[in-house]
């Protein structure tokens, strides 16, 4: 889903992010630290490298680092306060975890920050993002490139209440590229070196034709700038996802390109005689069709996870997007949507030929059947890559197709699970190997995404374990009987994002989140 205008992609204008409104400054209150010392006492820690949950554990940050995990007893056996770390000088923060967890904090590789018409001021995202436990988030873009590049360095300097910010961008994008075209490779190197000078993390590439892609990433990969690309159906025919592996692209998002590299019988999708890639419902109606075009387990299909695997590729499925295609009711009824979603957001969703992503003009049975029927085939492919030893990461994409920011991030880490990925198999993915995507072009090993001494301190702290529910990620919890009271309650939530060693309380977060809600809606005279 993207935001922009981009010739292959055929999206309306309504996307545009102009009027974006940067995250207000930081305000005191607004997340606690950093701290000379803080200490997380007795939590159970979840590290992010697949690992069993273990502890009681101690874990102290100084400043923004962690400097030392320490185990401080055994399960259910009071603690020996002995063996625990001090206190020490300077200002110092302890959080009484007994009984609570900590798991990395969540990066997501994929997302857009909003912007007009229906979310125009970026706080009520950054917001929502770290509520949920994001600490780090990939921009593909977050916003046109000078804008997104002053939130990257506003965030990196914590001025603004914001996960830290990767930029990927478009080619041909940037205001001094003055509108120019890449029409040659020399136009495609060009311009890489236009945004490495910018300071762009990155590249998010389209299906280009193969001389186009293959200057592009040959510019990227010498530069140490990363790539992704969303391989769009107007143009994959001519570019799929191991065309453009094998031209040096380090990952995908989507699965666009995916199954047009294994189909049993045909080379392109045998879309209907009347098809019209502009109707939305058409464009994303009939991409679900591919579902019986590969065989699992073929000669093709093997080819393909072998020859990924030695290329070392990442892929980033952004399965929770498109959920809504096989269920649109339930994604539309989410439990979050009445206290979370700005007006403006639900007018966006709603079924509309301006909107991109709210196709559902005619939408039937027989759709959602499709997409059920595809969903499988796609997570079977990458559960067998995971267990090949590929890497599989998290991104959301949310802002479209009834998914909200935070909320579908987390849909996604249950649609991995869902696919056959175990519940630590699910948090590596968001954690060390989504950092591992980002640093890969660097060539430098991670600074963030496992709770390991020496790395920044991005961490969650939940009251709940999300290895036996990832529901209680959600920012609404888990809904539980209490046998008590004999009635359900509301259980979870993350309760303390901590990034770059400021610990934000998540509840707080999502109550700023509910009051732009409740503003917006008294703005409009009433409760829609």
């Amino acid at each position: 889903m993207k935001q922009f205008l981009f010739s292959t992609l055929l999206i309306l204008p309504i996307l545009v992010t102009a009027q974006m409104i940067g995250g207000p400054d930081r305000t005191p209150g607004e997340g606690e630290g950093p701290y000379d010392r803080l200490i997380i006492r007795g939590v159970t820690m979840i590290d992010g490298t697949g690992g069993p949950a273990r502890g009681p554990v101690d874990i102290v940050v100084e400043k923004n680092k962690i400097v030392d995990v320490v185990s401080v007893g055994i399960p259910k056996i009071e603690i020996d306060k002995t063996k625990r770390p001090k206190i020490g000088n300077g200002k110092t923060k302890e959080i009484d975890a007994k009984g609570k967890f900590i798991m990395p904090g969540i990066i997501d590789l994929h997302v857009h920050t909003g912007g007009d018409p229906k979310a125009p001021e970026a706080e009520y995202v950054y917001k929502l993002w770290l509520a949920h436990g994001i600490t780090t988030v990939r921009g593909v873009p977050t916003g046109d490139l000078e804008w997104s590049l002053t939130e990257r360095e506003r965030s990196a300097k914590n001025q603004i209440v914001a996960p830290r910010i990767i930029s990927f961008h478009r080619p041909g994008s940037g205001k001094e590229w003055k509108g120019r075209k890449i029409l040659t490779p020399q136009d495609a190197k060009e311009w890489v070196q236009y945004a490495k000078k910018k300071g762009v993390d990155g590249l998010k590439v389209g299906s280009y034709r193969p001389e186009i892609m293959k200057a592009l990433l040959d510019e990227a990969n010498s530069l140490g700038l990363g790539s992704t690309a969303h391989l769009a159906q107007s143009g994959v025919a001519q570019m799929n996802a191991l065309d453009a592996a094998r031209l040096g692209l380090t990952s995908m998002t989507h699965f666009y390109g995916l199954f047009e590299a294994m189909y049993d019988n045909h080379d392109i999708q045998p879309f209907p005689l009347d098809i019209n890639y502009g109707d939305e419902q058409d464009r994303f109606g009939q991409v679900a069709r591919q579902w019986n075009m590969v065989t699992p387990g073929s000669e093709k299909w093997n080819a393909l996870l072998d020859e990924f695997l030695a290329l070392d590729f990442y892929i980033n499925p952004t399965m929770t997007i498109y959920s809504a295609g096989r269920d649109v009711m339930a994604a539309r009824n989410a439990d979050w949507m009445s206290k979370y979603a700005l007006p403006t957001q639900l007018d966006f969703y709603a079924p509309s030929r301006l909107s991109h992503g709210a196709y559902w003009f005619d939408w039937t049975t027989e759709d959602e059947v499709a997409w059920r029927n595809f969903y499988h085939v796609w997570m079977q492919f990458l559960n067998e890559y995971k267990n090949r030893g590929g890497k599989v990461t998290v991104g959301s994409d949310s802002g479209f197709i009834y998914n909200l920011y935070g909320f579908g991030t987390v849909n996604e880490l249950e649609m991995l699970q869902e696919a056959g990925f175990h519940p630590l198999e699910v948090i590596r993915a968001a954690t060390l190997h989504s950092a591992e995507e980002i640093f890969k072009p660097l060539k430098r090993p991670i600074e963030y995404g496992v709770i390991r001494e020496g790395l920044l301190a991005d961490m969650i702290i939940l009251d709940e374990n999300p290895i036996q529910n990832m529901k209680v990620l959600y920012g609404t919890g888990a809904v539980r009987l209490n046998d008590e009271t004999g009635k359900p309650e509301r259980v979870g939530g993350v309760e303390y994002t901590i990034k770059d060693g400021i610990v934000y309380d998540a509840k707080k977060l999502l109550q700023d989140v509910e009051n732009m809600v409740k503003k917006q809606k008294e703005e409009r005279g009433g409760s829609k």
